[in-house]
């Protein structure tokens, strides 16, 4: 890993930031939490890229709020500038 900001994906909807920062805390110290309101995933940012990936290692696959989730290593943001649509 790169980065200590994890992608996390297949969230409940009805899950809070300090829901998701109560979970990630048991691996190191979260710098930030945000979750996409009614997209169903969020960022969690640790302190350190080994928390992150000890994050990662234990929480992938695991069962939180009745849903199976998907973390993974964030992707860096893009200026993606949508292109026109063309007929």
């Amino acid at each position: 890993m790169h980065s200590p900001k994890l992608y996390v994906g297949n969230l409940n909807y009805a899950v809070t930031s300090q829901e998701l920062e109560q979970l990630f805390a048991q691996y190191g110290s979260v710098v930030s939490v945000k979750i996409i309101e009614r997209k169903g995933f969020g960022f969690v940012e640790m302190s350190t890229q080994s928390e992150a990936e000890e994050a990662k290692e234990k929480l992938d696959g695991t069962e939180f709020m009745q849903r199976r989730l998907k973390v993974n290593e964030a992707k860096p943001q893009t200026d993606q500038k949508r292109k026109p649509f063309n007929r």
